[in-house]
Protein backbone atom coordinates (compact mmCIF):
# COMPACT_ATOMS: atom_id res chain seq x y z
CA UNK A 1 0.00 0.00 0.00
CA UNK A 2 1.20 3.60 -0.89
CA UNK A 3 0.22 6.70 0.63
CA UNK A 4 0.19 9.57 -2.22
CA UNK A 5 0.13 12.97 -0.91
CA UNK A 6 0.08 16.05 -3.04
CA UNK A 7 1.81 18.58 -0.94
CA UNK A 8 -0.38 21.46 -2.17
CA UNK A 9 -3.29 19.71 0.12
CA UNK A 10 -1.61 20.11 3.67
CA UNK A 11 0.05 22.52 6.16
CA UNK A 12 3.13 23.37 4.98
CA UNK A 13 4.58 22.02 8.42
CA UNK A 14 3.35 18.32 7.86
CA UNK A 15 5.14 18.79 4.57
CA UNK A 16 8.83 20.11 6.63
CA UNK A 17 7.71 16.75 8.71
CA UNK A 18 7.66 14.42 5.60
CA UNK A 19 10.98 16.06 3.46
CA UNK A 20 12.98 16.65 7.34
CA UNK A 21 12.08 12.67 7.93
CA UNK A 22 12.75 11.08 4.26
CA UNK A 23 15.89 13.15 3.18
CA UNK A 24 18.20 12.40 5.51
CA UNK A 25 20.55 12.08 6.99
CA UNK A 26 21.56 15.69 6.19
CA UNK A 27 24.55 17.04 7.17
CA UNK A 28 24.72 20.24 9.78
CA UNK A 29 26.31 23.62 8.64
CA UNK A 30 26.75 25.50 11.86
CA UNK A 31 26.82 29.03 10.66
CA UNK A 32 28.86 32.27 12.09
CA UNK A 33 28.19 35.45 11.02
CA UNK A 34 28.22 38.98 11.72
CA UNK A 35 26.06 41.97 11.31
CA UNK A 36 26.89 45.20 10.67
CA UNK A 37 27.45 46.78 14.30
CA UNK A 38 29.70 43.58 15.19
CA UNK A 39 27.23 41.46 16.39
CA UNK A 40 28.22 37.72 16.10
CA UNK A 41 25.49 35.17 15.51
CA UNK A 42 25.97 31.09 15.77
CA UNK A 43 23.25 28.46 14.55
CA UNK A 44 22.86 25.30 12.72
CA UNK A 45 21.03 24.49 9.33
CA UNK A 46 20.34 20.63 8.21
CA UNK A 47 19.05 22.13 4.62
CA UNK A 48 22.64 22.18 3.37
CA UNK A 49 25.72 20.33 1.65
CA UNK A 50 28.32 20.77 -0.84
CA UNK A 51 27.94 21.35 -4.54
CA UNK A 52 31.39 22.34 -6.15
CA UNK A 53 34.81 21.66 -5.66
CA UNK A 54 36.30 24.06 -8.65
CA UNK A 55 35.27 26.79 -7.40
CA UNK A 56 34.66 25.22 -4.34
CA UNK A 57 30.90 26.11 -3.56
CA UNK A 58 28.51 25.70 -0.25
CA UNK A 59 24.70 25.91 -0.46
CA UNK A 60 22.55 26.34 2.77
CA UNK A 61 19.01 27.80 3.46
CA UNK A 62 18.20 29.27 6.83
CA UNK A 63 13.80 28.92 6.01
CA UNK A 64 11.90 31.29 6.57
CA UNK A 65 10.25 31.53 10.60
CA UNK A 66 7.20 28.93 10.54
CA UNK A 67 5.36 31.62 12.88
CA UNK A 68 5.33 35.00 10.65
CA UNK A 69 7.91 34.54 7.56
CA UNK A 70 10.47 36.69 9.56
CA UNK A 71 14.23 36.32 8.41
CA UNK A 72 16.37 34.21 10.60
CA UNK A 73 19.30 36.10 11.84
CA UNK A 74 22.01 34.16 9.92
CA UNK A 75 19.95 35.52 7.10
CA UNK A 76 19.72 38.94 7.74
CA UNK A 77 23.68 38.94 8.64
CA UNK A 78 24.57 37.93 5.68
CA UNK A 79 22.65 40.77 3.80
CA UNK A 80 24.80 43.08 5.78
CA UNK A 81 28.09 41.27 5.77
CA UNK A 82 27.69 38.35 3.07
CA UNK A 83 30.48 36.21 4.61
CA UNK A 84 29.60 33.29 7.09
CA UNK A 85 32.05 30.14 8.69
CA UNK A 86 30.39 26.73 7.99
CA UNK A 87 31.85 24.98 10.87
CA UNK A 88 31.05 21.32 10.86
CA UNK A 89 29.76 19.28 13.68
CA UNK A 90 30.49 16.22 15.29
CA UNK A 91 29.31 14.28 18.35
CA UNK A 92 31.43 15.51 21.27
CA UNK A 93 29.45 19.14 20.76
CA UNK A 94 26.56 18.52 18.96
CA UNK A 95 24.50 19.01 22.09
CA UNK A 96 25.86 22.38 22.79
CA UNK A 97 25.14 23.04 18.88
CA UNK A 98 21.48 22.03 19.94
CA UNK A 99 21.55 24.79 22.42
CA UNK A 100 22.41 27.12 19.75
CA UNK A 101 20.00 26.64 17.65
CA UNK A 102 17.51 28.12 20.37
CA UNK A 103 15.63 30.96 18.86
CA UNK A 104 16.91 33.71 21.06
CA UNK A 105 16.77 37.61 20.58
CA UNK A 106 18.77 39.54 17.73
CA UNK A 107 22.16 40.93 19.34
CA UNK A 108 22.82 37.23 21.43
CA UNK A 109 25.81 35.50 20.99
CA UNK A 110 25.36 32.07 20.58
CA UNK A 111 29.02 31.49 20.53
CA UNK A 112 28.70 32.61 24.66
CA UNK A 113 25.31 30.77 25.11
CA UNK A 114 26.55 27.24 24.32
CA UNK A 115 29.65 27.51 25.14
CA UNK A 116 31.72 27.57 22.48
CA UNK A 117 35.10 29.45 21.99
CA UNK A 118 35.53 32.08 19.38
CA UNK A 119 38.41 32.20 16.97
CA UNK A 120 39.03 34.42 14.84
CA UNK A 121 39.19 33.77 11.17
CA UNK A 122 41.87 34.71 8.81
CA UNK A 123 40.53 36.82 5.99
CA UNK A 124 36.56 37.07 6.91
CA UNK A 125 34.95 39.27 10.20
CA UNK A 126 32.89 36.12 11.39
CA UNK A 127 34.60 33.88 13.87
CA UNK A 128 35.03 30.11 13.89
CA UNK A 129 34.23 27.46 16.18
CA UNK A 130 37.25 26.22 18.23
CA UNK A 131 35.77 22.99 18.75
CA UNK A 132 34.57 22.15 15.36
CA UNK A 133 36.95 19.46 13.63
CA UNK A 134 36.95 21.34 10.28
CA UNK A 135 36.01 24.87 9.85
CA UNK A 136 35.12 26.65 6.22
CA UNK A 137 36.03 30.37 5.86
CA UNK A 138 33.24 31.61 3.10
CA UNK A 139 32.34 34.29 1.09
CA UNK A 140 28.99 34.85 -0.10
CA UNK A 141 28.31 34.54 -3.77
CA UNK A 142 24.46 35.07 -3.83
CA UNK A 143 21.51 34.78 -2.17
CA UNK A 144 18.34 32.85 -3.83
CA UNK A 145 15.25 33.73 -1.34
CA UNK A 146 12.81 31.05 -2.88
CA UNK A 147 9.63 32.94 -1.63
CA UNK A 148 8.05 35.06 1.03
CA UNK A 149 5.87 32.72 2.69
CA UNK A 150 6.37 31.18 6.26
CA UNK A 151 9.11 28.43 6.13
CA UNK A 152 10.41 29.45 2.33
CA UNK A 153 13.64 28.24 2.31
CA UNK A 154 16.77 30.74 1.13
CA UNK A 155 19.56 29.52 -0.60
CA UNK A 156 22.94 30.69 0.16
CA UNK A 157 25.51 30.25 -1.69
CA UNK A 158 28.74 30.66 -0.11
CA UNK A 159 32.74 30.33 -1.71
CA UNK A 160 35.47 28.42 0.17
CA UNK A 161 37.66 30.64 0.95
CA UNK A 162 40.39 28.87 3.50
CA UNK A 163 39.54 26.04 5.06
CA UNK A 164 40.46 24.89 8.64
CA UNK A 165 41.51 21.39 9.86
CA UNK A 166 42.40 20.18 13.22
CA UNK A 167 45.06 17.44 12.35
CA UNK A 168 44.35 14.86 14.99
CA UNK A 169 41.36 14.48 12.13
CA UNK A 170 44.03 13.76 9.72
CA UNK A 171 45.39 10.11 8.21
CA UNK A 172 48.65 9.08 7.28
CA UNK A 173 48.66 10.13 4.09
CA UNK A 174 47.65 13.85 5.20
CA UNK A 175 43.53 13.36 4.20
CA UNK A 176 40.21 13.55 6.55
CA UNK A 177 39.81 10.52 8.78
CA UNK A 178 36.56 9.47 8.28
CA UNK A 179 36.75 6.90 10.84
CA UNK A 180 38.06 9.80 13.45
CA UNK A 181 35.64 12.56 12.64
CA UNK A 182 32.49 11.30 14.15
CA UNK A 183 30.11 13.37 12.72
CA UNK A 184 26.58 14.06 13.34
CA UNK A 185 23.56 14.31 10.75
CA UNK A 186 20.57 15.52 11.30
CA UNK A 187 16.96 13.01 11.16
CA UNK A 188 13.29 13.96 11.40
CA UNK A 189 11.99 15.38 14.39
CA UNK A 190 14.24 15.30 17.00
CA UNK A 191 16.25 12.40 16.03
CA UNK A 192 20.26 12.47 14.79
CA UNK A 193 22.54 9.84 13.42
CA UNK A 194 26.31 9.32 14.68
CA UNK A 195 28.82 8.13 11.86
CA UNK A 196 30.64 6.12 14.25
CA UNK A 197 32.84 3.44 12.93
CA UNK A 198 31.31 0.56 13.81
CA UNK A 199 28.00 2.84 11.87
CA UNK A 200 30.23 3.08 9.08
CA UNK A 201 30.77 0.79 5.89
CA UNK A 202 32.52 0.60 2.51
CA UNK A 203 31.51 0.38 -1.00
CA UNK A 204 33.22 -0.31 -3.73
CA UNK A 205 32.82 2.44 -6.40
CA UNK A 206 31.52 1.49 -9.91
CA UNK A 207 33.00 4.37 -11.36
CA UNK A 208 36.68 2.93 -11.37
CA UNK A 209 35.56 0.45 -13.51
CA UNK A 210 32.50 -0.15 -15.50
CA UNK A 211 30.73 -3.23 -14.13
CA UNK A 212 29.27 -5.98 -16.08
CA UNK A 213 25.50 -5.16 -14.13
CA UNK A 214 23.30 -7.19 -12.52
CA UNK A 215 21.41 -8.05 -16.24
CA UNK A 216 24.66 -10.02 -16.76
CA UNK A 217 24.35 -12.24 -14.01
CA UNK A 218 22.55 -16.11 -14.43
CA UNK A 219 18.99 -16.13 -13.45
CA UNK A 220 19.31 -18.04 -10.52
CA UNK A 221 21.69 -15.67 -9.13
CA UNK A 222 19.18 -12.90 -9.73
CA UNK A 223 16.05 -14.89 -8.75
CA UNK A 224 17.69 -15.59 -5.67
CA UNK A 225 15.51 -15.96 -2.59
CA UNK A 226 18.54 -15.64 -0.19
CA UNK A 227 20.42 -12.67 -1.77
CA UNK A 228 19.36 -8.90 -1.39
CA UNK A 229 19.43 -6.43 -3.97
CA UNK A 230 22.90 -5.26 -1.93
CA UNK A 231 24.62 -8.33 -2.44
CA UNK A 232 23.58 -8.30 -6.27
CA UNK A 233 24.50 -4.56 -6.42
CA UNK A 234 27.94 -5.80 -5.23
CA UNK A 235 28.15 -8.44 -7.84
CA UNK A 236 27.49 -6.69 -10.50
CA UNK A 237 30.69 -3.84 -9.53
CA UNK A 238 33.01 -6.82 -11.18
CA UNK A 239 34.39 -5.87 -14.19
CA UNK A 240 34.42 -9.68 -15.66
CA UNK A 241 32.29 -12.58 -14.67
CA UNK A 242 34.78 -15.28 -12.95
CA UNK A 243 36.84 -17.38 -15.02
CA UNK A 244 37.06 -21.16 -15.42
CA UNK A 245 39.71 -21.91 -13.05
CA UNK A 246 37.76 -19.78 -10.48
CA UNK A 247 34.78 -21.52 -10.90
CA UNK A 248 36.57 -24.90 -10.85
CA UNK A 249 38.03 -24.01 -7.37
CA UNK A 250 34.75 -22.97 -6.47
CA UNK A 251 33.72 -26.25 -6.89
CA UNK A 252 36.07 -27.89 -5.07
CA UNK A 253 35.58 -25.91 -2.01
CA UNK A 254 31.57 -26.47 -2.42
CA UNK A 255 32.19 -30.59 -2.46
CA UNK A 256 34.62 -29.39 0.82
CA UNK A 257 31.95 -28.06 2.22
CA UNK A 258 29.42 -30.54 1.13
CA UNK A 259 26.81 -28.06 0.06
CA UNK A 260 23.74 -29.25 -2.13
CA UNK A 261 21.31 -27.24 -2.50
CA UNK A 262 20.58 -23.74 -3.83
CA UNK A 263 20.06 -22.14 -0.35
CA UNK A 264 22.97 -23.45 1.01
CA UNK A 265 24.85 -22.14 -1.94
CA UNK A 266 23.52 -18.85 -1.54
CA UNK A 267 24.01 -18.59 1.91
CA UNK A 268 27.64 -19.68 1.57
CA UNK A 269 28.45 -17.25 -1.45
CA UNK A 270 26.59 -14.30 0.63
CA UNK A 271 28.92 -15.30 3.78
CA UNK A 272 31.86 -14.88 1.53
CA UNK A 273 30.61 -11.83 0.00
CA UNK A 274 30.10 -10.04 3.11
CA UNK A 275 33.66 -11.22 4.15
CA UNK A 276 34.67 -8.91 1.45
CA UNK A 277 35.75 -11.68 -1.73
CA UNK A 278 33.30 -10.40 -4.52
CA UNK A 279 34.84 -12.52 -7.09
CA UNK A 280 35.18 -15.86 -5.24
CA UNK A 281 31.35 -15.32 -4.07
CA UNK A 282 30.62 -15.12 -8.03
CA UNK A 283 32.68 -17.65 -9.50
CA UNK A 284 30.82 -20.15 -6.14
CA UNK A 285 27.17 -19.07 -7.31
CA UNK A 286 28.63 -19.83 -10.83
CA UNK A 287 29.48 -22.85 -9.77
CA UNK A 288 26.14 -24.00 -9.30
Amino acid sequence: MIKTINPNDIPFSEVYTYLSSAIAPRPICFASTIDSEGNVNLSPFSFFNVFSANPPIMVFSPVRSGRDGSLKHTHQNIKEIPEVVINIVNHPMVEQMSLASTAYEKGINEFTKAGFTEIKSEIIRPPRVAESPVSFECTVQNIIELDNTPGAGNLIIAKVERIHIHKIFLNKENKLDTTKLDLVGRMGENWYIRANKNALFEIPKPTKTIGIGIDALPKHIKNSTVLTGNNLGRLGTLKNMPSKNEIDAAKKTIEHYGISNDNDLHQFAKDVLNQGDTIKALAILCAR
